[in-house]
């Protein structure tokens, strides 16, 4: 019965021995592997992964552009500009010394200009501006290729609807991120306007140095006209200071300028947009720039105090920084004119000659006002300020803080010390000439500049005492403690010594230097006033260091290394200054109420030619104080005894000559024998 179904060796059907179905053995076998799709020709393989690798790259393109998309500035406030004020600067006696900040005007309709005014933009910045979508590819591979072959950042493509989303949504940074957004809002402007509007937004935004926004502004700051009579070569040099404003801008460097208005002269006859009979008539007829621009004075004391004005106007209500303003300073024009003729004449051909390539000047009254400043020898030649940027050894024009350190520790000018070689650890000072005087006081020490002596004394008192006397009478620059910074192994700037003296010549209150007096609208609303809230004085010098230190410093005038500098009728003191190899020197002198510093020197810091404080330096100051002196209300110094002849000229100009001194100066003592003779007046050098 159940035999049948459970399994037997009978062939009749069910499954024999247990095999699964299709077991081998049980009907016939395939013939190989079952039909698959049929292969693609390699044509279609081709357009198959062109198609996937087209679709991802899209994919790419849009997450890429959707990343760097994000953050995108506000285009709805295209037409608004954010202007600064435009600041009028004026002296203390209410003369305009110049004119500062944003000068905007109102836009300029392209078909009002020449049509070789825009064709100059286009012909140096975007000669395919009319070809292109927002970018250009060629220019792009061109500036590729450029870079790889320099190894470095040689030089960009942007197209002007690239500079234009720059200057209108973006800030200057170089980075991948604002590269994008700015092809990404210059593809957007493509869209949204012509090319002509675009050209017109560029023209009517762009920033040409000097304060100028705009192509109307430009003209009307560089060359008095406006804009629609603007001259081939005019339009040229506009054009070329797209490049960089200050670089290329004829106030800086005229032949740089000359040299890239030519460039763009020659693009544009390239383009058309001129033929070569324009371009030689441009060269025929020279550009001439603002007078006005190109004569103002103290530009290196505008520069200094402007950016105190922009932190001051930071701290007011937005719709004031919208207004133009009036900025009453401190400088005094003519005593201005007076500092920049005596640089300029003071670095003359013969100093030049000697290695002197550059010099700055800074002159405070007693409370600190900046009556001259001057940075340079050619502000339109170098904007570098020497008189508060630069750093420079003071040599011995440090050496009143070390003196006066002393005073205050109890020595007096009469104090005996001895000249002679001194060796302070592994350091070893030595006088200029490897000479010694012996035994001296103090005060011929200072006057005749000897390192031996201010080496010892500054060991004695301390270098750190030193270094806070320096720092409580107004050097704010750090300051080393080593045995060399008796010798002014110390960095400062020019203002900061003028600030330091200025102790010395008000009775002994320290001094902040300050360029303004007053900040208002052009309405006549008082933003700032310095009186207002005027901390009181502070006296950083008691006598008797006070009295010692004038009596002392007047003697550097009289018979030591300063003479150079003495003028007959004033009450003057001060010191000279001079570095190792000759890389620095200075005169920092004073009288009543008013102390001048003036530097000399290279800025690439290498040696002049054996020039010394008591030279080119001295020069320069009495130069400047001749002219300076009867203009002002200075008095004999306060603080200490009255000058021993200092008011009237000597009787026997003849016996100066030969002594080196004033009617009733005591001439300095003699020397031991076998020592050097003091020096004669205006020869004895001093150095570190």
């Amino acid at each position: 019965m159940a035999r049948g179904k459970s399994g037997g060796s009978g062939s009749g059907g069910g499954n024999s021995g247990g095999k699964p179905p299709g077991a081998p053995g049980d009907g016939p076998r395939p013939q190989g592997p079952p039909p698959g799709p049929a292969r693609r020709t390699p044509l279609q393989a081709v357009l198959y992964w062109s198609a996937v690798s087209g679709v991802w790259l899209i994919i790419f393109i849009v997450a890429f552009l959707a990343v760097f998309a994000y953050g995108l500035p506000d285009t709805s406030k295209l037409y608004q500009v954010q202007r600064q004020p435009s600041i009028s600067y004026l002296d203390r006696s209410g003369g305009l010394v110049a004119v500062r900040g944003s000068q905007f005007a109102p836009p300029v309709n392209l078909d009002e200009l020449p049509p070789y005014v825009p064709a100059a933009f286009v012909a140096i910045e975007d000669r395919r501006f009319y070809h292109h979508f927002g970018f250009d590819p060629v220019g792009m591979a061109r500036v590729i290729v450029v870079d790889l072959q320099k190894r470095r950042y040689a030089q960009g493509a942007s197209t002007i609807t690239q500079q234009l989303a720059r200057n209108l949504f973006l800030s200057p940074d170089q980075n991948i991120r604002r590269k994008v957004q700015e092809l990404i809002l210059a593809v957007w402007l493509e869209t949204k306007f012509s090319k002509k509007d675009i050209l017109a937004l560029y023209l009517n935004r762009v920033y040409f140095g000097a304060g100028a926004y705009g192509i109307e502004a430009a003209s009307q700051r560089y060359f008095n006209v406006p804009a629609s009579k603007l001259t081939v070569g005019e339009a040229a040099l506009l054009a070329g200071l797209m490049k960089g404003p200050s670089r290329y801008s004829p106030l800086s460097d005229t032949a740089r300028a000359e040299r890239r208005a030519t460039v763009v002269l020659d693009q544009m006859v390239q383009t058309k947009a001129i033929t070569p009979q324009q371009r030689d008539n441009a060269f025929a007829q020279p550009v001439r720039v603002s007078r006005t621009l190109a004569s103002q004075r103290a530009q290196y004391f505008i520069d200094w105090v402007d950016s105190d004005v922009r932190a001051i106007l930071g701290k007011s209500k937005d719709d004031v920084l919208q207004q133009d303003l009036v900025v009453e300073t401190t400088i005094d024009l003519p005593i201005q004119a007076d500092a920049e003729r005596a640089v300029r004449d003071g670095t003359g051909p013969d100093a030049q000659a000697r290695g002197v390539q550059q010099a700055a000047l800074v002159a405070l009254d007693g409370e600190g006002r900046v009556r001259a400043y001057v940075g340079g020898v050619d502000y339109s030649d170098s904007q570098f300020d020497r008189a508060s940027d630069a750093r420079r050894q003071a040599g011995s024009s440090f050496k009143p803080f070390v003196y006066l350190t002393a005073m205050e520790a109890g020595r007096t000018p009469d104090t005996p010390v001895v000249d002679e070689p001194i060796k302070i650890g592994n350091w070893e000072p030595h006088n200029f000439t490897n000479k010694y005087l012996g035994p001296i006081t103090l005060q011929t020490a200072l006057a005749q500049s000897i390192n031996t002596v201010a080496a010892r004394l500054a060991n004695e008192v301390g270098t750190q005492n030193v270094a806070r006397t320096a720092h409580r009478l107004g050097i704010t620059s750090p300051i080393q403690t080593d045995p060399s910074m008796a010798l002014g192994a110390v960095e400062v700037a020019p203002i900061e010594m003028a600030q330091a003296y200025t102790a010395f010549d008000n009775g002994g209150y320290a001094v902040k230097a300050y360029g303004i007096e007053r900040i208002r609208t052009a309405a006549g609303k008082v933003l700032y006033d310095h009186s207002v809230a005027k901390p009181a004085r502070v006296q950083v010098i008691a006598n008797p260091a006070l009295g010692y230190m004038i009596q002392m410093m007047r003697q550097v005038l009289i018979s030591g290394s300063g003479a150079g500098a003495r003028i007959n009728g004033y009450d003057l003191a001060g010191k000279t200054g001079t570095t190792s190899d000759y890389r620095d020197a200075w005169f920092v002198g004073y009288t009543g109420g008013f102390a001048t510093a003036v530097w000399v020197g290279k800025d690439n810091n290498t040696p002049m030619k054996a020039v010394t404080g008591g030279t080119y330096p001295a020069k320069i100051w009495k130069s400047f104080m001749s002219g300076a002196l009867p203009r002002l209300n200075v008095t004999t110094i306060p603080g200490g005894e009255p000058a021993p002849a200092a008011a009237p000229a000597s009787g026997d100009p003849i016996g100066d000559l030969l002594e080196g001194g004033v009617s009733g100066a005591a001439p300095p003592p003699p020397a031991p024998p076998g020592a050097q003779a003091p020096a004669k007046a205006g020869a004895g050098p001093e150095f570190f």
